[in-house]
């Protein structure tokens, strides 16, 4: 498996970097509306170098993540403004709308560009450069703890508490932390399991063509949404 897949598999590995939007620049600029904060569908298309379907595909797929981290359709008042604001030429009655941040979610999700392949890693490399250094920068714990004469009565005290403490640990916090274990793997395994009676389920009640259709109807609805029109939803139709 590519080192750059464990982004395009893991949602916690993706929010752990999804504020390093400064990989984007690091691979190609990123061209802004006047605004100096968004970026159009068509402008995401070009800088991954993909195609519209594309993008729209993936913002059906994963609509909710996306606008966790910036993604928004604009409408009506709000739209008149935007467009004013930004000086852009169009009749469409809404328009999706990605930040440099919904950028870098795209790039950690699509997989036939080249170019978010460089951004993953760019996002990888300087995760791995970031652990790297605070483990260097870690200094040993100080250690504060009185020294008390050895047969003192406070040095027997504290054997005692040290010793009180370590059996504390070892006979219920360690047992604790291995039933929590045990119980997350035991989780872990019922959502895997769930997940393939899900896929099983959509296999028996759906045919690979119904599938495709129901797919693309979906890619459809959500480029009509986004304002597309005339050409690109020809294409899509194609």
């Amino acid at each position: 498996m590519a080192v750059d897949a464990v982004l395009l598999e893991s949602p916690t590995m993706r929010a752990t970097v999804a504020g390093r939007v400064e990989a984007l620049d690091r691979v190609r600029a990123l061209e802004l509306l006047p605004d100096g904060v968004h970026v159009t569908t068509e402008g995401v298309a070009a800088y991954f170098g993909v195609g519209l379907k594309a993008i729209y595909s993936l913002v059906t797929d994963h609509r909710s993540e996306l606008a966790s981290n910036g993604y928004v359709v604009v409408a009506g008042a709000r739209l008149t403004s935007f467009k004013e604001v930004c000086g852009i030429q169009s009749r469409a009655r809404s328009l999706a709308l990605f930040t440099r941040r919904a950028v870098l979610n795209v790039a950690m999700l699509l997989r036939d560009s080249e170019t978010a392949r460089q951004v993953r890693c760019h996002l990888l490399d300087a995760e791995r450069a970031a652990r790297t250094s605070a483990v260097e920068s870690t200094e040993p714990p100080v250690d504060n703890a009185p020294r008390w004469p050895e047969g003192s009565l406070q040095a027997a005290v504290a054997g005692v508490a040290e010793q009180v403490v370590r059996e504390v640990v070892g006979t219920a916090v360690v047992p604790l932390l291995n039933a929590l274990a045990v119980e997350v793997g035991r989780n872990s395994s019922k959502i895997d399991a769930m997940a393939d009676r899900v896929d099983r389920l959509e296999r028996v009640v759906l045919d690979d063509g119904e599938r495709a259709v129901a797919r693309r109807r979906r890619v459809l609805l959500q480029a009509v949404e986004e304002g597309a029109e005339g050409d690109e939803l020809a294409a899509l139709l194609s």
